[in-house]
């Protein structure tokens, strides 16, 4: 044992600085040869990818119960000027609203002090608990509301997780289309439920950080004329990537952002299929579309395709450019894009406004997302407007309690050999290791937007994440916990100090510890990770810290704070690791967070949402490193279909280290009594008729000399105006592309009734989608000492040639009493049960057989049963 050691340290340099090595990954292709799905029509595979046009602009009805806040919003609008409309839609205020306040991020207020740092989607996801996810959408709706926003920025379905190397997929929940549309729509009603408006995001394919843009590209040293095309089939779409958008819209969400890389080489936030047709028309959503930051990439022709709102606004950062502003207004006066067009643009914005009560819930924007201090220029770029700007408004209430809950609540227990687990506190001897343990020398939010990995991993890095109002470490809390009981605790937080490290694990009864992998979004390079990682291995030579403590202490616990999964080497088979915890990114309460379940104060019931697999090529997919189109958009075939993660593993036949949907507990369940009932529900309708024409709100004057910049107007220097800089159309914009050649697309003008689609009627897609088909019931009994809780499982079996050999469809958390009984129950809907047509453009519920299982996990399923 010493031996080895001493040979596991002197390696550990080398072994670090290969951790910055994708070379492994596959190219010109991001699919694993052998990962494709059998479906021959999979990631458009013949020939250059393309995305059909669909036109017009599906206008908003008011369905669904959008109704009352559509009629508010029409009644507003009506009202408003062509300058106010353009205004609006460009998203810098307009004068009879104070100006939308839009703000990150999708765990907590961005930029700004008093705030909470609440756990990652990916936490919330392990947590299979829907009501953790309601109250934590609902905690963090409350944070931005008081702070003055009006829109969060989250949550995020996209990434969905295609690959486990992808950047931003903690941002979102999982890889599983449904656990994730689940979370998607809980999170969405508990923001807006506080009443603030919030962002399904990035609508869609945005898969990896490498290419997302261009001009971003440059900083990295790569030329590229366009962004990343993600190339992918109907079918693949709708079935896997489009699920949670449905269920996100279905929940009500009031604004969607398009993405930046472009889908079958149509830019994401002008492709008129996907915003037009899939997300306006079939899902029929009712609010609005707003672009990513700087992902606008054509005036006219993003109007036309469904987008609703530009933002920032410019067409480059501080540029004071923009495609729409005074380009708008002077589009709108030429007939180029029609006015309905701009009034459904309007409505969908106000609409989605009056939808969460922001009439009732308002308060004044009171912080500065470009500095803390409390004076300062409102106007940043343009050192304008000195005055105070932040009010530091604590709008925590008592949301640490939650944050704490959540934190505990998604740490899976992966190992626990010989129930090592839960620790006494009274332990001879206790050793804690890992720059995962302690603190960031240069404070927690010593790295903007958390761009470093330094101390634990609490949160991940880019515009997704928040400041910090402190961070308990783990070293922190298990040191109360060990000393309050008069123990022996001693930590070391240099993973290189090899001598130190191995003087002290000799000495330890019990050594616990910490390791991390580190993602985040494309703008920031954390040690050669361009926001996505170059691998799946541990960073700060983690496997060298994890080897020589096992190496000299037999009593050696494991936790992970990742962003996803990682290649865990032999720790599950190696008797000396005793004990495996994920504990993600759990936020501000991290480390009293695994204290709770490392000293049994709560018994762990959290369950993977994701899949452990033993080498990177197992997973099928991966990302594209390289440029595979010369200086043109990098393409993307997503021809594994809808085989990924599990899924993926499922149809390889390969066994995985710890399977999706995984973890254990300090107690122990049984499976016995499934019941599938039948429910007497009529055949499935495709949706007919036509819509109304689209509503004209208003009567714009075509005379430009009402367009023109007020007297004596003093104009703030990049901002963004609607006005024109003269009376003739042809220069007032101070464009000189005017009169070039070019086509508005067939139809795009068009504001007569519209044939409604056969799969669309209502948000969230056809109703019928929804009718529940089968009540399923099973009994789940603790045979454990310990009240523990359990996460029961609904997959189904769709049986098709195609399909996935198994699905998650459903799930319930629940909470059972040593030697007592719970009984599990969920429905299944139509939509759990049906493949996507192409030919029909509709969902079908076919004829091959189907099988649902109810079991602990997508490899523990003893519980099965025919659906007739």
């Amino acid at each position: 044992m010493q031996w080895l050691a001493g040979a596991l340290i002197l390696v550990s340099a080398n072994l670090v600085a290969g951790q910055d090595s994708n070379a492994t990954a596959p190219f010109p292709n991001a699919t694993y040869s052998n990962a494709t799905s059998p479906d021959p029509s999979a990631g458009q595979s013949s020939g250059p990818a393309s995305s059909p046009p669909y036109y017009p602009s599906p206008w908003g009805s008011g369905s669904g119960n959008w109704t009352s806040a559509y009629e508010k919003a029409r009644a507003f609008v009506s009202q408003l000027t062509l300058l106010e409309k353009v205004n609006l839609t460009t998203g810098v205020g307009w004068e009879r609203f104070r100006s939308l306040c839009l703000q990150d991020s999708p765990l907590g207020v961005r930029d700004t002090d008093y705030n909470s740092a609440f756990p990652a989607g990916v936490n919330v996801a392990a947590t299979f608990d829907r009501g953790l996810a309601f109250a934590r959408g609902q905690a963090m709706g409350e944070e931005h509301r008081d702070k003055g926003v009006d829109v969060q920025l989250g949550p995020v379905a996209g990434p969905l997780g295609r690959s486990p190397e992808g950047g931003r997929g903690w941002e979102g929940f999982s890889p599983d289309p449904a656990l994730t549309g689940i979370m998607m729509a809980q999170t969405i009603q508990g923001i807006q439920g506080a009443g603030v408006i919030a962002c399904a995001k990035h609508f869609i394919l945005n898969e990896q950080e490498h290419f997302r843009q261009a001009p971003e590209e440059v900083g990295h040293g790569i030329i590229i004329n366009d962004s990343l095309s993600s190339n992918i089939d109907d079918t693949t779409l709708h079935e896997t990537y489009m699920w949670p958008f449905a269920d996100a819209v279905r929940a009500g969400v009031g604004s969607v952002m398009c993405s930046y890389n472009q889908i079958n080489n149509s830019y994401g936030c002008q492709n008129s299929q996907t915003l037009n047709k899939l997300l306006k028309a079939e899902l029929d959503f009712q609010g609005f579309v707003m672009s990513d930051w700087q992902a606008q990439h054509s005036g006219v022709g993003s109007a036309l395709a469904g987008m609703d709102m530009s933002m920032p606004g410019d067409v480059l950062f501080n540029t004071g450019t923009s495609f729409w502003g005074t380009n708008l207004t002077v589009a709108i006066l030429n007939g180029t894009i029609p006015q309905w067009r701009l009034d459904d643009m309007a409505t969908r914005i106000v609409a989605a406004w009056y939808y969460v009560g922001r009439d009732q819930n308002q308060v004044p924007i009171n912080f500065d997302s470009w500095t803390l201090d409390t004076f300062g220029n409102q106007h940043y770029f343009a050192n304008e407007g000195y005055g105070l700007i932040n009010e530091h408004v604590d709008v925590r209430a008592e949301h640490s309690s939650l944050i704490r809950q959540i934190g505990s609540a998604s740490t899976v227990l992966l190992k626990n050999n010989n129930s090592v687990l839960p620790l006494t506190g009274k332990e001879k001897f206790t050793a804690v290791f890992g720059n995962d343990a302690g603190g960031n020398p240069l404070g927690p939010n010593g790295c903007s937007d958390r761009g470093c990995d330094n101390g634990t991993l609490a949160m991940a890095w880019g515009s997704g994440t928040a400041n910090f109002p402190y961070l308990i470490t783990p070293e922190t809390a298990i040191q109360n916990q060990v000393v309050g009981n008069g123990g022996v605790f001693q930590s070391i937080t240099d993973n290189f100090a090899a001598l130190q490290i191995a003087s002290l694990a000799s000495q330890a009864s019990v050594a616990i510890v910490f390791v991390n992998a580190d993602s985040g979004e494309g703008f920031i390079d954390v040690d050669g990770n361009i926001g996505d990682r170059n691998n799946l291995t541990l960073w700060q030579g983690g496997d060298v810290l994890v080897q020589n403590v096992s190496a000299l202490c037999n009593n050696t616990i494991v936790v992970l704070h990742t962003v996803g999964p990682v290649l865990l080497s032999n720790y599950s088979d190696n008797p000396n690791i005793t004990a495996i915890l994920w504990a993600g990114i759990p936020g501000e309460q991290s480390g009293n967070s695994i204290a709770d379940v490392l000293y049994g104060r709560v018994n762990p019931g959290a369950k993977l949402p994701f899949t452990f697999g033993a080498a990177r090529e197992d997973y099928g997919t991966d990302l594209l490193y390289i440029p595979n189109n010369g200086d043109g958009a990098p393409q993307v075939s997503f021809s594994e279909g809808n085989f990924i993660d599990y899924r993926a593993f499922d149809r390889a036949g390969l066994t995985p280290v710890y399977e999706f949907g995984f973890g254990l507990s300090y107690t122990t369940f049984s499976y016995s009594s499934l019941q599938v009932t039948k429910l007497n529900v009529g055949p499935y309708t495709p949706t007919t008729g036509r819509t109304s024409a689209a509503p004209f709100l208003g009567n714009i004057s075509n005379d430009t000399s009402q367009y023109q910049f007020p007297s004596n107007f003093s104009a703030v220097p990049f901002y963004i105006y609607p006005y024109l800089n003269g009376t003739d159309l042809e220069t007032a914009a101070n464009e000189t592309d005017y009169n070039l050649p070019g086509s508005v697309p067939a139809g795009s003008q068009d504001g007569s009734p519209q044939p409604r689609l056969a799969a669309g009627g209502a948000p969230g897609g056809n109703p019928e989608l929804y009718d529940v088909l089968y009540l399923v019931r099973a009994t789940i009994t603790n045979t454990g000492s310990v009240v523990g809780e359990e996460v029961v499982q609904l997959y189904i079996s769709l049986g098709g040639p195609y399909d996935p050999k198994l699905v998650l469809r459903n799930f319930e958390r629940l909470s059972i009493q040593p030697n007592g009984s719970a009984t599990f129950t969920a429905d299944i809907m139509r939509r759990d049960i049906s493949n996507w047509d192409t030919n029909a453009q509709n969902w079908v519920v076919s004829s091959s057989p189907k099988t649902v299982y109810v079991g602990s996990s997508s490899r523990n399923l003893p519980l099965s049963a025919a659906l007739s």
